[in-house]
């Protein structure tokens, strides 16, 4: 138990982000569908309430050291090493806040827009904030695992059932890629299982040491899994599909926790259980990261549809991610954690904005949204806010991670760090051309008379908002979380063990 610290809290907090949200479904369960306002305001307390209680993640998080905390610990199925075992250092603390904190919008979002079967959806949505929060939180393999897949469940239903026209493609799709990669990490933890002393406890198998060649199977197996989830290239395609289908609540959550799960396994399984595999397969990462930022953004350029846009988006900015990671440095591999929170924050806001004018005129074409500002000024301030952070403009929070990556990625390969650089460009090139088309250009008569943003637009967008500006004027705190951890994962990828 060296490797953990006991906060001392009045409630298991951990437990308490994963399974609220789950109880709240339950709850849910018992208000009769004809109630639908009770249903609404039922799923936001919980979430509101879900998020209050993870606050102490932030405030009472001890950011000097690299060890677990909040820690939960107890024997589940101990004839096969199995145990019910949470907790959170530098590297998922800020995963599972950003998680608690986008189910609120994801709720508010979807006030008016989902017309049938209500009480399913909302159900649909706190399950899944509950098991992604599992996810960030476990230290143990196989309650890792069943947190991985029983997220799959409710995101299905969320696609197939209130998605778009083409929603089951969408969604098979997006099962099967899923479930490929996943299978083949259930193969690779079966035999870290064996080969790691019959345990599923992530920090003692962080102790062993295993064969190069061991090592790079395993890093496969669970290459699998993560690069569908974030979604690298080339295995990228069934994202876009996934975000166009999906109603706005859907899409906000893929784009700001869902692929972070991917992202995420790298940093607490491939980097410290495999760090020669990790070192020797870091060309390709990297590689694989820069044709993504570049492909992607080029592939935007070409989009007529705005939420397809912002899909490929997301495939440009979490190759920056990986590039960060993959940089294995303190500059990539903190910048990739922190653009991982910043592509959350803006690209959930702008799903969350491209669902406010979806309500309205129900198109998604650009040319059909041109004139924008004269009807909905505010609403063109908060586009632009988020279409600058995207950019990665300095005093937002975009600028911040994007620096420390290319600033990483220069250090580990220059020619590398200058191709990310020029997807930056490419980034600038679309989101303002697409600003261009949406607000500036002859106003459309699909736009004409549309109404301002409302009070609870307002909210669900406000906090955001918050975020960009905090982490790029003030990145200190949120760094702090996080440098322990890097600092002590590094050690022991370069350690090689």
């Amino acid at each position: 138990m060296e490797d953990v610290i006991i906060n001392k809290l009045s409630y298991p907090i951990l437990s308490t982000v994963i399974f609220l949200p789950i109880f709240g479904a339950i709850l849910l369960l018992f208000i009769s569908r004809s109630k639908e306002s009770l249903i609404k305001w039922t799923a936001l307390t919980v979430t509101v309430i879900t998020f209050i209680l993870s606050i102490p993640l932030f405030t009472e998080f001890n950011k000097s050291t690299h060890k677990m905390q909040f820690v939960e610990r107890h024997e589940w199925i101990p004839q096969w090493g199995i145990k019910y075992y949470l907790g959170v250092d530098g590297i998922s603390v800020l995963l599972v806040l950003l998680t608690t904190l986008s189910a609120i919008p994801c709720v508010l979002i979807s006030w008016h827009s989902i017309k049938t079967k209500v009480k399913e959806f909302y159900i649909a949505i706190l399950l899944t904030g509950g098991a992604i929060a599992g996810v960030f939180s476990s230290l143990d393999l196989f309650l890792f695992y069943i947190f991985w897949e029983a997220m799959l469940i409710p995101m299905y239903l969320i696609i197939g059932v209130w998605g778009g026209p083409n929603r089951i493609y969408a969604t098979v799709k997006f099962i099967l890629y899923t479930l490929i990669g996943s299978v083949l990490m259930l193969v690779g933890i079966i035999f870290l299982y064996l080969y790691g002393g019959r345990t599923f406890d992530i920090l003692e198998l962080m102790t062993g040491a295993y064969p190069y060649k061991l090592q790079l199977y395993l890093f496969l197996a669970f290459l699998a899994a993560f690069a569908v989830k974030v979604p690298m290239f080339p295995v990228h395609t069934w994202l876009p599909d996934a975000h166009t289908e999906a109603p706005t609540a859907g899409s906000v959550i893929l784009a700001a926790i869902l692929i972070k799960m991917g992202a995420y396994g790298f940093l607490r399984f491939s980097l410290p259980l495999f760090p020669q595999a990790s070192k020797a397969m870091t060309p390709l990462m990297l590689t694989l990261s820069v044709i993504a930022i570049i492909y992607a953004g080029i592939v935007c350029l070409a989009q007529t549809d705005l939420k397809r846009l912002i899909a490929y988006s997301s495939v440009s900015h979490m190759g920056f991610v990986t590039l960060g990671i993959f940089s294995l440095n303190t500059q990539g591999v903190e910048g990739g954690i922190l653009q991982m929170i910043n592509h959350g924050i803006v690209t959930g806001a702008l799903f969350l904005c491209v669902g406010i004018i979806y309500d309205r005129t129900h198109s998604r074409l650009i040319k059909e949204h041109q004139g924008l500002s004269t009807p909905m000024p505010i609403y063109a301030a908060f586009f632009m806010v988020f279409t600058l952070s995207a950019i990665g403009l300095p005093g937002t929070n975009g600028f911040i991670g994007e620096f420390l990556i290319i600033l990483g990625a220069f250090t580990a390969n220059k020619l590398g760090g200058v191709l990310a650089a020029t997807g930056i460009i490419i980034v600038a090139g679309y989101m303002l051309w697409l600003y261009q088309r949406l607000f500036f250009m002859e106003v459309h008569e699909k736009v004409q008379g549309l109404s301002d943003i409302d009070m609870r637009e307002m909210v669900a967008l406000l906090p955001l908002i918050i975020l960009v500006f905090w982490i790029g004027v003030y990145p200190v705190p949120f760094l702090e979380f996080m440098h322990s951890s890097v600092e002590h994962l590094l050690e022991r990828v370069n350690g090689g063990f």
